[in-house]
């Protein structure tokens, strides 16, 4: 088996420099593909902005010293037309680009979220076990968004700039080729300043989106859990615990905004000294004749060209750094592996007969120093029931875990029907399998739609039938909108052993071969268990699902066909509930202080 799941970048060095940064935006760029007619367009609208742009300062030229010069005010106004034609050309050609690379963007971010989120539907328990759901959600929000953003604007630019760049220095070269080099002289300084920036600002955005993914983490759980924190009056200590990590993302981006507030001064002062220049040289060649206004007047529009793309490609460095930090956090997830997949070959199971066999299985959790399950080995035919006892932590929803296959064994194997769990198709064993927790979680939406989850297309008679099976039914329809009553997040508006009770027909609906009932019973009085229990009876024997119950009440025990003791995850006897009294000290002492009668009592 292989255990090793990506830790998610919150166990990363912090602040540590990432080489992967560059590679993993330009990975993000591949998204592009989809949209690569769009991305031209945007591309070629850019061209012609850019074309336009230098076009304009050549009429201001022809203005000066061919029209006010010379008194020809035809010129002038001809000049003066073709720059407000210019500016009209612009300005669609800028509208064209930035709704054409905004439209691409939002394509890509559409298919990073979805991929992520595909990812995120099929990473093992073991990914989870590890990762912070605050961290998942800023990699799906604030880290897609921040990609999107690059894509949409930040590409754009740098090509506009790039293409500015080379045609403006052209430009220059052509007008006069010595007030060019002077110019050049304080371009140096600039691009060093820059790199400079590049290469420190990319490990504090890598911080501030750690910041982020804590903050999120602690408002996640704040609100989970908002009736334990009213329960124990404990809103002055969660209010302490947000205000130090939103305190952290403060510090985290005024570091951030300090780096950049500190550069750019000085990559405008060495732009300024460029200005300077070109006046007093450009002044004395205009002095000297050897330059027109007209010309100079033009360089120094040209000029402006020039610094301007070099300014933007230094705020685009800030943008580059953090969607570069970004796309490394995404492909994290995208490229954590899945250590519970189908094989190339995996075989699809056919219906489930229900014998289960563990054969010397152990099992670790990813990163724990000891194995929770050693030595498991027990056999049970189709249709049995089999109780599974022990105190807490003694490895009993591992166990149950492991049928389904939401881990892999770290040793030994466990067959279906005489098939190897990791030779099947995931989907063909979990179709067939119904799971009732302890804590049930129901979805926004209505009753119909909770029960008919795990089968949408059910009709409501079947729904209906499921839920009579669950004793819901009759709590249902006393409900104003029966049926399709609208449930609140996580089953809100509804009591602990009604929720239960739609999670019990959510798995009966699907109709499957085995049954897996995490002390499904807890949650309801000693009414409702018994009604739940008697159905619960008559589907495990009547309809010979083989069943396994993590159970804490004595009814379900004293029935099961097979009782299995765990003690720290190790097989202390297996028996009925009659051999296991004549046999086993442990047993009865679980009887005496765990187990509870359906009066409450201890038995």
């Amino acid at each position: 088996m292989n255990n090793s799941a990506a830790r998610p970048s919150a166990t990363a060095r912090p602040g540590a420099p990432s080489p992967g940064a560059f590679k993993a935006i330009t990975r993000a760029l591949t998204y592009l593909r989809t949209y690569q007619l769009a991305a031209l367009a945007a591309l070629l609208s850019l061209i012609l902005v850019t074309v336009t742009s230098l076009f304009a300062p050549q009429l201001i030229r022809i203005a000066v010293d061919e029209g006010i010069a010379k008194g020809q005010s035809n010129v002038v106004l001809t000049a003066v037309l073709g720059l407000i034609g210019t500016a009209v050309a612009r300005g669609l050609f800028t509208f064209l680009q930035g709704y054409l690379a905004e439209r691409v963007s939002q394509g890509v971010a559409f298919d990073l979220r979805e991929t992520l989120f595909e990812k995120l539907q099929r990473l093992g328990f073991s990914y989870y076990d590890q990762a912070q759901t605050g961290n998942l959600v800023t990699r799906l929000t604030s880290d897609v968004e921040a990609v999107r953003g690059f894509i949409g604007t930040g590409i754009v630019q740098i090509i506009a700039a790039l293409v500015t760049l080379i045609g403006t220095f052209v430009v220059l070269l052509a007008i006069n080729w010595s007030l060019t080099l002077v110019v050049l002289t304080t371009i140096p300084p600039v691009f060093y300043l820059l790199f400079r920036f590049v290469s420190t600002i990319g490990p504090r955005f890598g911080q501030v989106q750690m910041a982020l993914g804590k903050l999120n983490t602690v408002l996640q759980e704040d609100l989970r859990g908002l009736k334990v924190v009213r329960v124990f009056a404990r809103e002055a200590f969660e209010a302490t615990r947000y205000e130090k990590a939103n305190q952290e993302l403060l510090e985290k981006n005024v570091v951030t905004i300090k780096g950049i507030a500190t550069i750019f001064p000085f990559v405008i002062f060495f732009g300024n000294l460029g200005t300077l220049a070109v006046m007093w040289y450009g002044g004395f060649q205009v002095i000297g004749q050897a330059l027109s206004l007209g010309q100079l007047l033009a360089f120094n529009s040209y000029l402006a060209f020039l610094l301007q793309p070099i300014f933007t490609l230094g705020f685009l460095a800030a943008g580059l750094a953090r969607a570069g930090t970004s796309a490394e956090r995404i492909f994290e997830v995208l490229d954590a592996p899945l250590d519970v997949q189908d094989k190339p070959n995996a075989k699809v199971l056919p219906a489930l007969q229900g014998n289960v066999e563990f054969n010397n299985v152990d099992f670790r959790y990813v990163g724990a120093e000891k194995a929770v399950l050693k030595g498991i080995s027990f056999q049970v035919k189709a249709g049995q029931v089999v109780a599974i006892l022990g105190a807490t932590g003694s490895g009993k929803s591992s166990l149950t875990n492991l049928i389904p296959r939401f881990y892999d064994v770290s040793q030994g194997n466990i067959t279906l029907d005489g098939y190897d769990l990791r030779d099947l198709q995931l989907s063909s064993v979990r179709s067939q399998i119904g799971i009732v927790l302890q804590d049930s979680t129901l979805f926004s939406g209505t009753i119909r739609e909770n029960i008919a989850y795990g089968k949408p297309e059910a009709s409501l008679d079947d729904v209906m039938m499921a839920a009579k099976a669950a004793q819901a039914h009759e709590f249902i329809t006393g409900l104003q909108q029966q049926y399709d009553t609208l449930v609140g997040e996580r089953g809100i508006g509804l009591s602990g052993g009604q929720r239960q009770r739609i999670a019990i027909a959510r798995a009966l609906l699907v109709k499957p071969r085995m049954l897996i009932l995490d002390d499904s019973t807890s949650a309801v009085d000693a009414q409702t268990e018994g009604l739940i229990q008697d159905a619960l009876d008559h589907l495990m024997t009547a309809e010979k699902r083989t069943t396994f119950v993590i159970a804490q009440r004595i009814s379900t025990v004293r029935t099961a066909d097979l009782i299995l003791l765990l003690e720290d995850g190790q097989m202390k006897a297996s028996g009925t509930h009659e051999h296991l009294l004549e046999t086993s000290e442990l047993y009865n002492q679980i009887l005496g202080s765990q187990l509870k009668t359906p009066t409450g009592g201890a038995s």
